[in-house]
């Protein structure tokens, strides 16, 4: 029996099933019932947690755990969503990992630092709508854990760009671009197949965020011993 090579299920097999069971998810599970529909959609961030696995450097380092335990946090965010503020709660404390993760691997650049303007414009866009029209639908009650998880996720975007890894920032665009749907369909208006755009880019801002493990890893020089000199 012929079995798979850790790097062929790395480099082909994960992606392709996550790529697989993510098109599945968006496009022939029905709302009903929950639990079918919870299940297949948190098949995707269980494989894209086993792909963040398998991209761990020979070392363990702090930057991969930080950013397994984010990945870990957003799956639960993703199963408890149905209740809102839980679901927020897990994602934003996801989001604290990643940040985190990111900022042990800053790397200073004038460009990062020039990318706090659209940053923060963007936050600010997104308080000011989101509280008005939370205000004009008498939700009052979530205007803070609202207000709280753009910043969150604005730093967290910030934090990635200062890493210089382009999987890391392409992964937290997406993201970001994601929940930016979501919350402005929510509260806001609606937008035109807001499920796809929000569940394609999810999908693959995470699938970016795991593969940028690998990236940080290549950074890491383990010390040169005696016993591993040898």
């Amino acid at each position: 029996m012929k079995f798979i090579r850790s790097d062929q299920l790395k480099k082909y097999v994960l992606p392709l099933m996550i790529l697989l069971m993510s098109f599945v998810y968006i496009f022939f599970i029905p709302p009903e019932p929950l639990p079918v529909k919870l299940l297949f959609k948190l098949i995707p961030m269980w494989l894209v947690i086993g792909y963040a696995y398998l991209q761990f450097p020979g070392v363990t380092t702090k930057t991969s755990r930080l950013l397994l335990a984010g990945l870990f946090f957003c799956m639960l965010g993703d199963g408890l969503l149905v209740w809102f503020v839980i679901g927020l709660t897990a994602f934003l404390i996801g989001h604290l990992f990643y940040m985190t993760a990111f900022f042990s691997q800053w790397r200073f650049s004038a460009l990062g630092m020039f990318s706090l303007l659209p940053i923060g414009a963007y936050a600010w866009f997104m308080g000011t709508e989101l509280v008005g029209a939370l205000q004009t639908a008498g939700n009052e009650a979530l205007i803070m854990p609202v207000l709280a998880y753009i910043a969150v996720i604005s730093l967290m975007l910030w934090s990635s760009i200062m890493t210089g890894n382009p999987w890391a920032i392409f992964g937290s665009i997406l993201f970001v671009v994601s929940d930016s749907v979501l919350s402005w369909n929510m509260f806001v208006s609606d937008i035109p197949y807001s499920d796809v755009f929000i569940m394609t880019t999810y999908y693959g801002a995470q699938f970016l965020i795991a593969r940028s493990i690998a990236a940080f890893g290549r950074r890491y020089v383990p010390c040169r011993t005696p016993s591993n000199l040898m």
